[in-house]
C-alpha cells in the first residue's frame, strides 16, 4: 500500500506577506499616482509623431541671410544716391578759381599752357571733370611727355607732368629749338641753359618718323663719341644729317671752326684721326676749313661743299634767344652752299697729290688732281688730297671748300683700315 506523500498547500510554500505590510506598499502608489513602471514584459508603446514645419531649418536660415543682404543692399544704393545727388548739386564740390588747380613737375612747362587745357573746369563739379580726356590734352603739349589728372575732395584737381629730356638743338627753319631722342621739337627755355650741338638738315613738314630716324643717328653720333669717357661730342656745335651717308660735324677749334666728314660708320675712330692731325695740317695749309674722313687710308683735305643745304638765316630776337639758351656762336652762322658744281673725283699716285681747280667732265681721270698757280684765288674751293702710298682704291667723288696753298708731302692716315 502506498504511502501518503504529505502535501503542501501554495499559501505554505509562499509566505504571505502580513497585512501591514501590503498597505503600505498601497499607499505609496497611491501617493506616487504619476509615477509609471514600465514592466519589461508590456509592449512597448506607440510614439506620438511632433509635427514639424514645412522648411528645414538650414534652408530657412540661408533665406533669412539673403533677406537681410537685400536689405542692406537696398538701403546701401539709396545711401549712394543720396550722396551723389548731394556731390552733384552742393557747391562743395565746384573748382572756384585756379588756385584749386595744383600743377607739379613743370620746369619748362609754364602755367599759362596748362591752364589752356584745364581753364573750362573752373566752376565745374570735380565729379564731371573728365580725367582721361584732359590727360591727352595735356600730353599734347610739346614738353609733356606724360601726365597725370587727379580729383581730391572736396573741390582740387592736382596735375602731375613728366617733361622731355632734350638732348640736343634743331635748326628748323629760321628758329632753334630742342628737340628729345624721338625727334620732338621743343621751344627753347627762358631760364636755363644746355650745352647741346645743333643738328642741320630738319625740315619743318618732314613726318615724325623721317625725323625719329635722324635722331637714332644722331644718338650713335654721340654715343660713340662719348663712348669711353672721351666727351668729344662737347666739342661739336653742329652735327649735319641732311646726308644719312655722310655725317658731318662742325668741330670747335681754338684756330676756326672745321667740317668733319665722318661718313656713316666708325665715327669715334675717324674723329680721333682728325684730333690727332689738326695742328699738322694747319701748319702745312693757309686755311683749313674741312676735312673727308670717309675712305680708307685716304684723307681730304678742303674738299668742296657742293650740295649743302642753303639755310634760311636766323631773325635777330631767334638768334638772341638761341644764344641765351646755350648755343655755340659758330652754329648761329647760316651757311650758304656753292652753286651745284660737276664732282670732282680724288685719284691716287705715288707721288703726292697737288691741289688744284676742277676743270671740264672729259679730262682723263688721273689728270684731275694738278698743281695750282701759287696766286690763284678761286670762287670754288681748292682741294687737297693726302694719300699714304698703300692705298690702290679710287673713293667715290669728292667734295670741293675754300682755300688751300701748296701742299706738303702725302700724310699717311693712321690707325684705319
Amino acid at each position: 500500500m502506498a504511502r501518503k506523500s504529505p502535501t503542501i498547500s501554495q499559501e505554505e510554500l509562499y509566505l504571505q506577506p502580513d497585512e501591514p505590510v501590503r498597505e503600505e506598499l498601497d499607499d505609496a502608489r497611491l501617493l506616487d499616482l504619476d509615477a509609471e513602471e514600465e514592466s519589461p514584459f508590456l509592449r512597448g508603446q506607440k510614439r506620438v509623431s511632433v509635427r514639424r514645419g514645412s522648411l528645414p531649418k538650414k534652408t530657412a536660415a540661408r533665406l533669412t541671410w539673403v533677406a537681410l543682404a537685400v536689405g542692406i543692399v537696398f538701403l546701401s544704393g539709396i545711401a549712394v544716391a543720396s550722396l551723389y545727388h548731394y556731390g552733384e548739386r552742393s557747391w562743395r564740390f565746384r573748382v572756384e578759381s585756379s588756385d584749386d588747380i595744383e600743377i607739379d613737375g613743370t620746369q619748362n612747362v609754364t602755367r599759362a599752357q596748362v591752364m589752356e587745357v584745364m581753364g573750362g573746369d573752373i566752376g565745374r563739379n570735380i565729379f564731371f571733370v573728365p580725367l582721361d580726356q584732359r590727360q591727352k590734352q595735356l600730353e599734347q603739349i610739346p614738353w609733356v611727355e606724360s601726365a597725370s589728372v587727379m580729383r581730391f575732395a572736396p573741390n582740387r584737381l592736382r596735375i602731375e607732368i613728366h617733361e622731355r629730356n632734350p638732348v640736343a638743338f634743331a635748326r628748323v627753319g629760321s628758329k632753334i629749338l630742342l628737340t628729345d631722342s624721338t625727334g620732338m621739337l621743343m621751344d627753347l627755355p627762358t631760364k636755363r641753359k644746355y650745352s647741346f650741338p645743333v643738328i642741320i638738315g630738319m625740315n619743318p613738314g618732314e613726318p615724325p618718323s623721317t625725323r625719329s630716324a635722324r635722331m637714332k643717328i644722331y644718338n650713335d653720333v654721340v654715343s660713340q663719341l662719348d663712348s669711353g669717357g672721351a666727351h668729344y661730342s662737347q666739342d661739336l656745335s653742329e652735327v649735319d644729317l641732311s646726308d644719312p651717308d655722310d655725317v658731318k660735324v662742325l668741330a670747335n677749334n681754338r684756330d676756326g671752326e672745321v667740317l668733319v666728314h665722318l661718313g656713316s660708320s666708325n665715327y669715334l675712330e675717324r674723329y680721333k684721326i682728325y684730333v690727332a692731325h689738326v695742328q699738322e695740317w694747319r701748319q702745312q695749309f693757309a686755311k683749313l676749313e674741312s676735312v673727308d674722313l670717309r675712305y680708307d687710308r685716304q684723307i681730304i683735305v678742303n674738299p668742296d661743299l657742293q650740295g649743302t643745304a642753303k639755310q634760311v638765316p636766323l631773325t635777330p630776337w631767334a638768334a638772341k634767344k638761341a644764344m641765351a639758351a646755350g648755343v655755340k656762336p659758330a652754329a648761329l652762322i647760316s651757311r650758304l652752299g656753292p652753286a651745284p658744281h660737276p664732282p670732282v673725283a680724288a685719284t691716287q699716285a705715288k707721288t703726292p697729290a697737288k691741289a688744284t681747280r676742277s676743270r671740264a667732265p672729259k679730262q682723263r681721270r688721273k689728270h684731275v688732281v694738278r698743281k695750282a698757280k701759287a696766286k690763284a684765288v678761286s670762287p670754288v674751293a681748292q682741294k687737297t688730297v693726302l694719300t699714304a702710298p698703300a692705298a690702290k682704291t679710287t673713293p667715290p667723288p669728292a667734295v670741293p671748300a675754300i682755300g688751300g696753298k701748296k701742299p706738303s708731302p702725302a700724310i699717311p692716315k693712321a690707325g684705319h683700315e
